[in-house]
């Protein structure tokens, strides 16, 4: 049903739209500006690994996610997810996500995934716990708006059979 392949630049212009208001985007990277544009994503991913997005059977872009922060042989960060809204509670998430994981084991040999999701995304929250990921930290942080708010780091032993 669900297939992820690496994105390229010409799918950011689908992916821009889908956050549908500031609030998401800080979820997807607080430090974007909305309303998303292209040159946005092709500029904050230019240290990014594993650009992968995922798409329906008519290859329809479904979702986007990345990797930074690669400490070789140990651990490195989710980020930059995001699902069309059309898209959402339909399982896509979850394939993009579990997608990401495999990548992150088998290509690029780290221990652990991590990821920081913000106290307000209950949805996101419930979601990477369903997945396998606890949270070790709570950092406090200001949101778009100036509000302060926690993000929850969490993360995910790869490794484990």
């Amino acid at each position: 049903m669900f297939t992820c392949r690496s994105a390229t630049n010409e799918d950011f212009n689908t992916i821009r739209s889908f956050p549908r208001n500031a609030e998401e985007l800080y979820y997807m990277s607080p430090v974007l500006q909305y309303p998303l544009t292209s040159e946005q994503l092709v500029e904050s991913t230019k240290n990014r690994l594993q650009q992968t997005v995922v798409v329906d059977e008519k290859g329809q872009i479904l979702g986007y996610a990345n990797i930074y922060g690669l400490e070789d042989n140990k651990h490195c960060w989710l980020g930059n997810v995001i699902v069309s809204p059309e898209a959402r509670g339909t399982g896509a998430a979850e394939s993009l996500i579990n997608t990401i994981i495999a990548k992150a084991k088998d290509e690029l040999k780290v221990q652990e995934l991590h990821l920081v999701c913000h106290n307000v995304n209950t949805r996101g929250l419930i979601f990477y716990t369903k997945l396998g990921f606890k949270p070790y930290l709570v950092e406090k942080k200001t949101n778009h708006t100036g509000q302060t708010i926690a993000g929850i780091r969490m993360k995910l032993s790869v490794t484990e059979p």
